[in-house]
């Protein structure tokens, strides 16, 4: 575990966290993380909404899309492994680029020049003002990770992915790896 948060790394939703709907058992990719504040990207919640849905002209994408976050969810955003594909994009971390060309990354995908596996879309981000998420991790909501799986993150759904960080961290986290998301179910 790490004590302080910078871009790149993951926050793990501590268990603790119930009945935020956006944020429970959430993993989120910290996409940038400054005195100004910080934006991330919550991996492992897909939406039942696909990338066809969304956008005139790509008909036969069945390309998930992810609830990014609760702050401007009118939004498309993505994450992806092509900076050489897609100009202007932000590197994030080793391997991971956020943003750039959105008219490019979706005449790529029209041309299936670049496959799931190497692009995610989200409705949305996480924002945090300057300070906010530093208290949160503070009043103990988040455990912060290293990235250690870079361009894995988007291979799938990673529905799995809180409980597998949770495993991961080990300890007292590991017990609440099979707890049912809401502990009155149990």
């Amino acid at each position: 575990m790490i004590a302080y948060p910078t871009k790149g790394h993951l926050l793990v939703a501590e268990p603790s966290i119930l009945g935020d709907t956006s944020f429970t058992r959430s993993v989120i990719l910290l996409a940038d993380h400054n005195d100004k504040g910080s934006v991330g990207f919550i991996l492992n919640k897909p939406l039942d909404v696909k990338l066809s849905d969304l956008i005139e002209g790509i008909e036969d994408c069945e390309m998930p899309i992810y609830n990014g976050g609760p702050v401007e969810q009118e939004n498309l955003y993505f994450i992806h492994t092509v900076p050489d594909l897609i100009e202007d994009s932000l590197e994030i971390a080793s391997g991971i680029y956020w943003g750039g060309n959105f008219e490019r990354a979706l005449e790529l995908i029209m041309n299936e020049e670049i496959c799931c596996e190497k692009i995610k879309f989200f409705l949305g981000y996480s924002g945090w003002e300057s300070n906010q998420l530093d208290q949160e991790i503070v009043q103990n909501s988040w455990v912060i990770l290293e990235n250690d799986q870079q361009d894995a993150l988007l291979k799938d759904n990673h529905t799995a992915l809180w409980r597998d960080k949770i495993i991961e961290i080990g300890g007292d986290y590991a017990l609440w790896s099979n707890a049912p998301e809401n502990p009155q179910y149990n």
